[in-house]
């Protein structure tokens, strides 16, 4: 009873508008720090934020917590399509979306390693190992995504401002020219992120000496952890990459949506495990 009933809640609450908004409200936030944000001192630029633009951890936390909440909403609203009756996609468009959702990661993940505080320092370092390991073309991908080693945050900031985000579009215009989205509709919605943006302030974390562990992004524990026990190319690619095949595989017919269903609740549930063990530490 209780299953059905989140279910019929999944399906009627519209969570894509609701993404859309928080989306909205990310992108204008970003660009109130956007004019002030110097990629080549990006700790000291993201800090001083706060004393330098009026309300800027407002600002700050807006940006921070409004992208948070578009992707959880975004994948919120992927399951609910997913489990939609008579809403279905083809399994074509099914892919095109499913292959956002790396790039919405991508998007949130570059906003962390910009901070350039500990969390984003360690994060971009991890993450440029991680396409190094990939053979042949590890260095094009880095030097494409990253490059933090060579170029600092220039390639970063550039890919977090416009081409992830161009590209997302691109892989999702033809299910976002379907909506049609009024922020008066969703008043108490903006007035929550508002208020909870004045309430808690986006985290920051300065440097510290001696401390030998730092715990990434919320979404990039579990990765994390793994990268304990296994190579950078298996935990950082591979594992990533067998959960979206299997995500893209779950709207196909002949018993393959079943078992893509099967093997990717089976996934979250271990990386769900796996995130907690890192939080542990």
């Amino acid at each position: 009873m209780i299953w059905l009933t989140m279910k019929r809640i999944l399906l009627e609450t519209k969570w894509g508008a609701m993404s859309l908004v928080a989306l909205y409200v990310s992108i204008l936030s970003g660009v109130v720090l956007a004019l002030q944000y110097d990629e080549a001192h990006p700790f000291y630029s993201a800090a001083s934020l706060d004393l330098l633009i009026p309300f800027g951890s407002f600002w700050r936390s807006l940006h921070f917590y409004s992208s948070q909440v578009f992707f959880l909403l975004s994948m919120v609203h992927l399951a609910a399509i997913l489990d939609g009756r008579g809403n279905r996609l083809s399994p074509g468009r099914w892919v095109w979306l499913i292959a956002s959702v790396p790039l919405a990661l991508l998007l949130l993940f570059t906003g962390y390693v910009l901070r350039g505080d500990a969390t984003g320092e360690s994060a971009g370092l991890i993450a440029e190992n991680i396409c190094l390991s990939i053979p042949l073309f590890g260095g094009m991908l880095n030097s494409l995504l990253f490059a933090v080693t060579e170029e600092g945050m220039k390639r970063v900031y550039a890919n977090h401002i416009i081409g992830l985000g161009v590209l997302w579009v691109i892989f999702t215009w033809d299910h976002l020219r379907r909506y049609r989205v009024g922020l008066s509709e969703h008043s108490w919605f903006l007035l929550g992120i508002f208020v909870f943006s004045l309430l808690f302030q986006a985290p920051m974390e300065p440097i510290q000496m001696g401390v030998f562990h730092i715990a990434g992004p919320w979404f990039f524990l579990g990765l994390q952890e793994l990268l304990r026990y296994m190579q950078p190319f298996v935990a950082g690619v591979m594992v990533p990459l067998v959960f979206m095949i299997s995500l893209a595989l779950l709207q196909t017919s002949h018993g393959w949506g079943k078992s893509a269903r099967l093997f990717a609740g089976s996934w979250l549930l271990l990386y769900t495990g796996i995130t907690l063990v890192a939080l542990g530490r």
